[in-house]
């Protein structure tokens, strides 16, 4: 049987009883390593599930999927995903491929950063779609996600941006190479997003016309209320609530990072809120950010 195990966001134990019962009786457990990232590293993982890992990387995945796939034809073969197993298209598609082949396999969920983000007061029902940041170059800084924004913020909707990760990128001049070179580990944080996002609505207020601005306002602005959070399930967790100007300017540290753009915020969401503001939004001012729909624009 093909196994797919959450093993949610924190650390080793993070896993369920079921998924450390499964990983204990598989022939070979793969480490899926590049669409998130635990809090500590393979040795960790391997000392308390009491065996040994295979580091699977992107190329193993997407491109030798079937092997791992084979192998499963005829043994118990685990891959270990961080968070949920639905979290990332990439094991959507394992499992129908599993399924194409006839092989057996079996889902063990867990906690991921899509119902977690609850950690910071916000209604989970009160999110719309969710959104991935990714990665600006010199010659690509795609922004299509900015009208995802808006689409949820003149509902009153919040938004969750997911933030790039690079684990094992080979460089672009490698890409033509037999033997590919790769780039350092890269994990977005909340100030770098935050100042693309700043970016996008510069661009925008460009080719907006000003006449237009009232029927056609930006999705958000520099003072739109934001949350960061930044190693959510760890003891080490933050959560910080701010303009996006000042989280523009905020470290944070460590990764993995996330960043929420606020629609509208409920009284309970503005109670809860208040205890991780910081800078402008404090006391008084939060209301301005906050709480009514005028604040949306």
């Amino acid at each position: 049987m093909f196994f797919l195990i959450g093993l949610g966001l924190g650390d080793a134990k993070d896993v369920t009883v079921k998924g450390l019962e499964i990983i204990k009786k598989c022939s070979r457990v793969y480490l899926e390593a590049y669409t998130s990232v635990l809090t500590v590293g393979k040795e960790a993982l391997e000392e308390f599930y009491g065996r040994e890992l295979i580091i699977a990387d992107r190329d193993c995945v997407e491109q030798d999927a079937d092997s791992i796939l084979s192998e499963a034809a005829n043994e118990d073969v685990a891959l270990l995903v961080v968070g949920d197993p639905f979290g990332a298209t990439t094991h959507t598609d394992l499992v129908l491929r599993a399924k194409q082949k006839a092989i057996p396999y079996q889902i063990v969920h867990n906690a991921s950063i899509m119902n977690a983000v609850g950690c910071c007061g916000l209604q989970l029902y009160c999110f719309g779609e969710t959104v991935s940041i990714p990665y600006w170059t010199d010659t690509w800084q795609p922004d299509s996600f900015y009208h995802k924004i808006k689409s949820n913020r003149i509902r009153g909707l919040h938004t969750l941006c997911l933030l790039d990760i690079k684990v094992k990128e080979p460089t672009l001049e490698s890409m033509t190479k037999k033997k590919k070179e790769y780039m350092p580990p890269r994990f977005m944080s909340v100030n770098e997003a935050s100042q693309q996002l700043i970016t996008i609505i510069e661009n925008e207020r460009k080719h907006l016309k000003p006449e237009f601005m009232q029927k056609s306002p930006l999705a958000y602005t520099e003072n739109t209320l934001c949350v960061g959070l930044a190693r959510v399930g760890s003891p080490l967790q933050k959560i910080f609530v701010a303009t996006l100007k000042e989280m523009s300017e905020t470290d944070l540290g460590a990764p993995l990072h996330s960043l929420i753009i606020c629609g509208e915020i409920q009284p309970l969401e503005e109670e809860y809120l208040e205890q991780f503001l910081s800078g402008s939004c404090s006391s008084s001012s939060f209301k301005d950010h906050a709480g009514t729909s005028a604040c949306l624009f």
